[in-house]
């Protein structure tokens, strides 16, 4: 198994660094808890765990695992499997601002409950990856919602482009939902556009860059 102690996507390896960046194009799955499958839907958190909305029985399951994506497009497509551990969170606690999260992206949650989920291990293709390896903080958390901004109030026609031809999906009214080391998320009406960086992101304007960049070479 392969243990990762450092808490940086810089210092990753690359093997690593592709789970990691899977992890966050994946944002709706299944979750097995005990001998049941649901579909999920999560949000990573900003020190990387995982927030979805969820049933009390999975609350109660301490056999939790889920497998991103729901619906590979081939057999050949990879799936990151995880086996997390769920703890509670309330709306109105210490952790109720990751609900409101996971609203952005996802807009009404299927259940009133709410829960943090470490990840304890990892498969993915032919490694198998230390859960703590793969939660991963996002370096980028204080700049996020300045980014944010700046792209929804006066940039919705590049995001519009941008999903168009990075991820060949049409959206009418795109709205930024996330930035991190390892890209951005585009949230539309049916789903979260996930557009990719090849390098590591280290600041907001840093994200702003890329964003030019892709534009200026898919132009």
């Amino acid at each position: 198994m392969v243990e990762v102690h450092s808490h940086t996507v810089i210092d990753l390896p690359p093997d690593i660094r592709a789970a990691v960046a899977f992890l966050r194009g994946s944002l709706s799955g299944l979750i097995r808890f005990d001998t049941e499958y649901m579909p999920i839907r999560i949000v990573i958190a900003p020190d990387g765990q995982i927030v979805a909305s969820v049933m009390e029985s999975m609350l109660r399951s301490t056999d939790c695992a889920l497998y991103l994506p729901e619906e590979p497009e081939d057999q050949e497509q990879d799936v990151l499997q995880l086996m997390v551990s769920l703890e509670r969170f309330e709306e109105d606690g210490e952790h109720g601002h990751l609900a409101d999260r996971w609203r952005i992206y996802h807009g009404d949650p299927p259940d009133v409950r709410w829960a943090l989920m470490a990840i304890d291990f990892c498969k993915f293709g032919q490694l198998a990856i230390d859960g703590e390896a793969m939660m991963v903080p996002n370096s980028l958390s204080e700049d996020e919602a300045s980014v944010c901004r700046l792209m929804n109030q006066d940039r919705t026609a590049d995001l519009r482009t941008l999903a168009l031809r990075y991820q060949e999906i049409e959206i009418e009214e795109p709205r930024m939902v996330g930035v991190d080391p390892l890209g951005f998320d585009i949230r539309g009406r049916f789903e979260v556009v996930r557009v990719a960086s090849d390098r590591n992101l280290t600041s907001g304007e840093d994200a702003i860059a890329l964003i030019d960049e892709l534009l200026a070479s898919s132009g």
